[in-house]
């Protein structure tokens, strides 16, 4: 009774009622929550305090899991793919790349062809990861520049061909009417 009273006065459960074991006669003689509430100022009936549900050894198998401990095919319940859908994995690739080449686009370090051209081949799983786009980006751009200064050198050659030409006759004209 005097449990069950007391457990209604703290506003708590039965066990969390502490009793004092050497006060038993004391306490047995209350019979109504008025005497329970004296008990209670005197000490001689308790709350109890709530029982403490640690985290620390969940603290310290995550970090475990997190150095590719626990992890073995015996931990393992769902298959690679429930584990990580292959379809997150190329989402996450995608836009990875993506971001990058309008970034780069947007600095004007690649042009709107040349964006393009990366852009359909990522889509069609050219590239696994960003450094090798990147890779990719330079020798284009190396590739594309090569090509530039020889178009140039070229049209260089036909000029100075020209003139040249030019010359030739000039002179034979020249001698022509020197004669």
């Amino acid at each position: 009774l005097q449990k069950r009273l007391a457990a209604d006065v703290k506003k708590c459960g039965r066990n969390r009622i502490w009793l004092d074991p050497n006060e038993s006669n004391e306490i047995s003689m209350a019979n109504s929550r008025f005497n329970v509430r004296k008990l209670i100022k005197d000490g001689l009936i308790i709350r109890k305090a709530v029982k403490m549900h640690s985290r620390s050894r969940v603290r310290k198998n995550l970090e475990a899991k997190r150095k590719g401990r626990h992890t073995g095919i015996g931990k393992r319940r769902g298959t690679r793919e429930a584990r990580m859908p292959t379809k997150v994995l190329w989402m996450r690739r995608q836009r990875v790349l993506r971001r990058l080449l309008r970034k780069y686009r947007q600095q004007k370090k690649i042009d709107k062809h040349i964006y393009h051209y990366f852009y359909v081949h990522a889509k069609g799983n050219a590239y696994k990861n960003k450094r090798v786009l990147v890779e990719a980006i330079h020798n284009r751009k190396a590739e594309k520049m090569k090509a530039k200064a020889l178009q140039e050198q070229m049209e260089a050659r036909k000029e100075k061909a020209k003139l040249m030409k030019a010359k030739k006759v000039a002179k034979r004209e020249e001698k022509g009417e020197a004669k």
